[in-house]
């Protein structure tokens, strides 16, 4: 009898870490966006959360962001970034209810990006605060690139 207690005590996975948590709401996000999965998607969001994007103008509100996204997920269109490395870090101990990331994700449309953001633990779960997506230059094309935006009309 002994021996089967032991043999459970091992089969049982230790609970999730608040990092381990934290990262499934990432990957969570990235699911529901490749998948268009609107609903499941901004679920995951605060109410007053920000969404930063790649170019200088998109600093949008939740409710902008949304009416911006929901109609490529209407027909189906998401969009699919894949981490290929994470860093979460949690606030200190006495609070633990702040997380903030940073990612290199691969993207089929545009290649290596990076992400990063805040989550805030709420009654239901941890929960994206504000998400930055930008591009990741490589410092020996970063003139280039700036030239590239200057020389742009507008």
């Amino acid at each position: 009898m002994l021996e089967l207690f032991a043999a459970l005590a091992l089969a049982v996975a230790p609970p999730p870490t608040p990092e381990e948590d934290v990262a499934e709401v990432i990957d969570a996000l990235h699911a529901a966006a490749a998948r268009a999965d609107g609903p499941a998607y901004f679920d995951l969001f605060t109410p007053d959360a920000r969404f930063i994007g790649t170019d200088a103008t998109e600093r949008w509100t939740l409710t902008e962001f949304r009416a911006y996204a929901e109609p490529y997920f209407a027909r189906g269109q998401g969009w699919t970034y894949t981490p290929v490395e994470r860093t979460v870090t949690l606030a200190p101990i006495q609070c633990m209810c702040i997380a903030w990331f940073d990612e290199v994700l691969d993207s089929e449309s545009y290649g290596v990006t990076r992400g990063s953001g805040v989550l805030r633990k709420t009654r239901s779960g941890w929960k994206v605060e504000q998400y930055v997506l930008s591009f990741a230059v490589p410092n020996d094309r970063a003139r280039d690139v700036v030239a590239a935006i200057a020389a742009a009309p507008g």
